[in-house]
């Protein structure tokens, strides 16, 4: 299926059931709840992207986690890594607030839009490869509504890497051969025919990486900053 706008892919995106075990998964997460949040009605559908249709960054990421997006139905919204991201776009001057709690909080991104490769929460936050491939669809479209005015891609984590590297490969984007391999604060060009567009890596804003150490607030900063540069919006 085509389509004209950002606004109609998310609208579709949130009705899917392609996949039979995360559809499960993320409506018995909605179901049971997490204590802290049991006053609250979860989401528990497919989580869409976040951020305006001209992007000219794009954050692409893993999946929604079970009490984050998958609550509160955006993406990164409402659990400790998205803290982490929203407080580093913040910092870098791309959103309007430090914080994120809620799909009404006000909260603005400044030429900058996020998504992932899976748009449901998965169990253990491990989609399966056959999951990933079946979403593959969404995210190519995405990409294909935002080719116009993109040109900076950041990559949380090496499974949004692999994924990102695939999809603009499907839609005729120039990777380098052998594949750029996943390492924070990598980059890679790739081009389409007078169109170029740059790949930056980041560890992902995992509780794992964030609370060792493996990932600061500081290193994040500097990979949305430079991605940002790339993309004229900050100079």
């Amino acid at each position: 299926m085509t389509y004209r706008s950002i606004a109609a892919l998310d609208d579709d995106i949130v009705d899917c059931r392609a996949c039979p075990r995360l559809v499960a998964w993320r409506e018995e997460v909605a179901r049971v709840k997490r204590a802290a949040f049991a006053d609250q009605t979860y989401w528990g559908r497919p989580v869409p992207g976040f951020g305006p249709a001209d992007a000219r960054v794009l954050i692409l990421g893993l999946a929604p986690a079970a009490h984050g997006g998958n609550r509160t139905g955006r993406m990164f919204t409402g659990d400790q890594s998205g803290d982490v991201l929203f407080r580093a776009l913040y910092d870098a001057g791309l959103a309007s607030r430090p914080t994120a709690t809620s799909r009404d909080d006000g909260m603005e991104l400044y030429g900058v839009r996020m998504t992932a490769p899976v748009h449901c929460a998965p169990p253990q936050n491990k989609p399966t490869v056959a999951e990933r491939d079946r979403c593959a669809a969404w995210l190519d479209r995405e990409l294909g509504l935002l080719a116009p005015t993109l040109r900076s891609v950041v990559v949380l984590g090496a499974f949004g890497w692999q994924s990102g590297l695939r999809a603009f490969a499907d839609l005729g984007w120039a990777v380098d051969r052998p594949r750029p391999k996943f390492a924070h604060g990598a980059s890679t060009v790739l081009t389409r025919d007078a169109q170029q567009l740059t790949l930056f890596a980041s560890y992902h804003v995992s509780q794992h990486n964030t609370f060792t150490g493996r990932l600061t607030g500081p290193m994040l900063v500097d990979v949305l900053t430079a991605a940002a540069e790339n993309a004229g919006i900050l100079r």
